[in-house]
């Protein structure tokens, strides 16, 4: 139900009725829509450094700047959309991904699709908390739960959906038809958005956005993932420097300001700031494992970019199938649970991976490890994310769900940089199939003790609310 002015009423919205789908939807399709950039460019980096005439570190920046613009600007994204309308700032995110997504299509070199991918990440980072601050903003309190695992769950088909047409893109067309597919969604979620989504806000908002903030949170993730990529370098010690005086920086100033992007005292929290905590590590192995997987089945397995795509198939399938279910056993049950045997089943199944090699048989290999990787996540995801917004006022949904993100994205920014460095890939060895198997091998036993590490971590620290 909406005032006069637009604004979701005091009740809010049910999720059965025509605006409840139409605030789903629109929340599915840009969320979705980002989702599926993220699964069709992990099928086509093998295929972009080729064409491009790529090194490793550009592949990885490749992935890794639309990361850390994402992960930098998300909280201001946040911010932007409880000050100014949830609605209204996911639509500008979506229009400005669309545009950067453009420019993605059309780069002539790395370096230009490496700009487009940050500009490409600030757009996600407006529509990226909207999508989820829409739905916790504008449905009563009893249907957000549902709500929250429809939108995963729905979300899903576009992770379905992504290694298949990604795949069969860069196999059939090009690989910049990866990034061009998504302006016809980006229209679609326009025209649902701005025709049937009620628009919600924080009253309380500051009417003062922490702009320096925002830089100073860009400033230290990129002097970090800069170190961390071009490890041993002459720069990289004095990217590490940059990056401990933008911390301690960014530190000072969200204490100091009197309207900060982020409020520190949210992390007083237990359970806000634990989740958190669990976010970081699972996250990190989640998109290191897809980032090893698809070049490990394309460089050493001798996959095409459709099969490697496909290949990853289970997951998605399993987020779609089951996501809503983990949210309303998280509901009857509570979270910890949830929380706690998700990560530790998704290192199993990533144990499972290291069978992947130079003869891999898919239904032997990878189909197990990636369907019970697939289990554990659909389990977590959906609980974990209603944990985090019902650690803080629904005032403050915007900002909780930027920072969740915010943390994600980070998880797997870092682990991008930092593992291959870590495992010994440097140079062109993405394509040396010897190099990248012995490589892979040992990103997969961190990926899965970090997934372990989370799971203990959700145990010890996460309570259920009757506890």
């Amino acid at each position: 139900m909406t005032d006069a002015s637009g604004s979701a009423g005091p009740d809010g919205v049910r999720l059965g009725t025509a605006t409840g789908r139409a605030v789903v939807a629109a929340a599915v399709l840009g969320s979705g829509m980002t989702m599926l950039d993220g699964t069709v460019v992990n099928v086509a980096l093998r295929t972009i450094g080729e064409d491009l005439d790529a090194s490793l570190a550009q592949l990885q920046w490749i992935t890794n700047g639309y990361l850390l613009s994402l992960a930098s600007l998300i909280l201001l994204g946040g911010s932007l959309g409880d000050r100014y309308g949830r609605r209204r700032i996911f639509v500008i995110g979506t229009v400005w991904f669309a545009l950067a997504s453009l420019l993605c299509g059309i780069a002539p070199n790395p370096t230009v699709l490496i700009a487009a991918r940050i500009l490409q990440g600030a757009g996600a980072a407006l529509l990226t908390p909207g999508s989820l601050a829409m739905i916790q903003g504008a449905f009563v309190r009893g249907d957000r739960a549902k709500a929250i695992g429809s939108w995963v769950g729905l979300g899903g088909i576009a992770s379905a959906i992504g290694p298949f047409l990604g795949g069969f893109l860069v196999e059939y067309a090009s690989w910049r038809w990866i990034f061009l597919i998504n302006l016809p969604i980006a229209v679609l979620t326009v025209v649902i958005a701005m025709k049937a989504v009620p628009e919600t806000r924080d009253p309380h908002a500051a009417r003062r956005l922490d702009f320096t903030g925002a830089l100073l949170a860009t400033v230290f993730l990129g002097g970090l993932t800069y170190a961390l990529i071009e490890w041993g370098g002459d720069f990289a010690p004095w990217a590490i420097g940059i990056a401990i005086l933008a911390a301690v920086g960014y530190v000072v100033d969200e204490r100091r300001s009197e309207h900060p992007m982020l409020p520190l005292g949210i992390f007083a929290d237990r359970t806000f700031t634990a989740a958190n905590a669990m976010t970081l590590l699972v996250y990190a192995a989640l998109g290191a494992v897809l980032f090893f997987l698809v070049l490990q089945l394309q460089t050493v397995g001798g996959y095409g970019a459709l099969e490697a795509g496909m290949a990853t198939l289970p997951i998605t399938v399993c987020m779609l199938l089951l996501a809503s279910k983990g949210g309303e056993l998280g509901t009857r049950i509570g979270p910890r649970i949830p929380m706690t045997v998700g990560p530790i089943v998704m290192a199993g199944g990533s144990l499972l991976l290291l069978d992947v090699g130079p003869d891999v048989n898919y239904w032997t290999d990878v189909l197990p490890g990636l369907t019970i990787f697939g289990l554990g996540l659909a389990l977590m995801v959906a609980p974990l994310t209603a944990t985090v917004l019902a650690a803080v006022s629904d005032d403050h949904a915007g900002i909780a769900s930027g920072v969740n993100n915010a943390v994600a994205r980070a998880g797997s920014l870092l682990a991008v940089a930092a593992l291959p460095v870590a495992v010994g890939l440097t140079g062109d060895q993405y394509a040396d199939p010897v190099a990248f198997d012995s490589a892979y091998q040992s990103a997969t036993l961190i990926c899965a003790a970090l997934l372990a590490l989370g799971g203990v971590v959700s145990w010890v620290t996460i309570r259920n609310p009757e506890d």
